[in-house]
């Protein structure tokens, strides 16, 4: 704690990047699951609602993949979880925890990393740069890029002194996202990762996806449009519309052309 009664940054629990599947890592692996949990949640932009009774849950070690159109209250959803705008009902926990009514800097803390759509990475800084701004999350001792990151994003490795303006739509998202990593979270969330990107690098990011949840260490809720996307990649699917969840289920369970019919426009 400094002197002006503030804890130092970096207060959540440490843990490596891609932790050991369970039985694995004595005390990594017997970690206990995680899960975050949004219940009948509401949210509303003045008098606009966006989020009607909308409840979620997302599990370490898994993708939930939140689908629906365009306007239908994915990233409501996402700003909602992460603290980016307040709810107006219901509730939201994280690891037995209530995060509803704390800042987006307290949930980051807390194991929350967000890659906004759109990237939002900074055009001026260079890559390497980029990726310390995750460093804020992390005791001072820890600030470091670890060369994990760089090998699930090889490309990254060779272009750490450019300015990240000068990257390619794909190549900014996959720093997004290593971005995030950087931060050590236990819930990924992802916003349309996939949007703008050429094939190849949508191949190549979820194969990092895949990655990260089959070892274990973190929950990963994905907002995608694309269904063949999804389908490889998620264990649940939430399906919204008008800020309604309108179907919901373990992939494997839902009716393939029901959920594209909600897709469709």
């Amino acid at each position: 704690m400094d002197g002006d009664g503030r804890s130092e940054p970096g207060g959540q629990e440490e843990a490596p990047l891609l932790p050991l599947p369970p039985g694995e890592g004595g005390e990594a692996g017997a970690r206990v699951m995680t899960t975050l949990a949004v219940e009948n949640v509401d949210l509303h932009y003045g008098a606009a609602i966006a989020l009607r009774k909308v409840s979620v849950t997302a599990e370490t070690g898994q993708v939930t993949c939140i689908m629906g159109r365009n306007g239908v209250g994915k990233t409501s959803l996402l700003r909602a979880i992460t603290g980016a705008h307040p709810v107006s009902a219901g509730r939201i926990t994280w690891d037995g925890t209530d995060i509803t009514r704390l800042p987006t800097y307290a949930r980051a803390n807390r194991g929350i990393a967000w890659v906004p759509q759109g990237r939002d990475i900074f055009p001026l800084l260079t890559v390497r740069e980029n990726l310390e701004t995750g460093f804020a999350v992390l005791p001072r001792g820890k600030r470091r890029v670890d060369d994990e990151i760089l090998e699930l994003f090889p490309i990254l490795k060779t272009m750490l002194r450019r300015r990240g303006g000068d990257l390619s739509g794909g190549q900014q998202q996959q720093l997004a996202i290593a971005r995030a990593l950087v931060m050590h979270p236990r819930l990924l969330v992802l916003d349309e990762p996939t949007e703008g990107i050429q094939p190849s690098i949508i191949k190549d990011i979820g194969r990092v996806i895949s990655l990260l949840r089959a070892r274990g260490g973190m929950a990963i809720l994905l907002v995608e449009q694309y269904y063949d996307f999804a389908r490889e990649l998620a264990d649940s699917i939430v399906v919204m519309d008008r800020g309604d969840v309108v179907l919901s289920g373990p992939a494997g369970t839902l009716d393939e052309a029901e959920v594209r019919r909600w897709l469709s426009v």
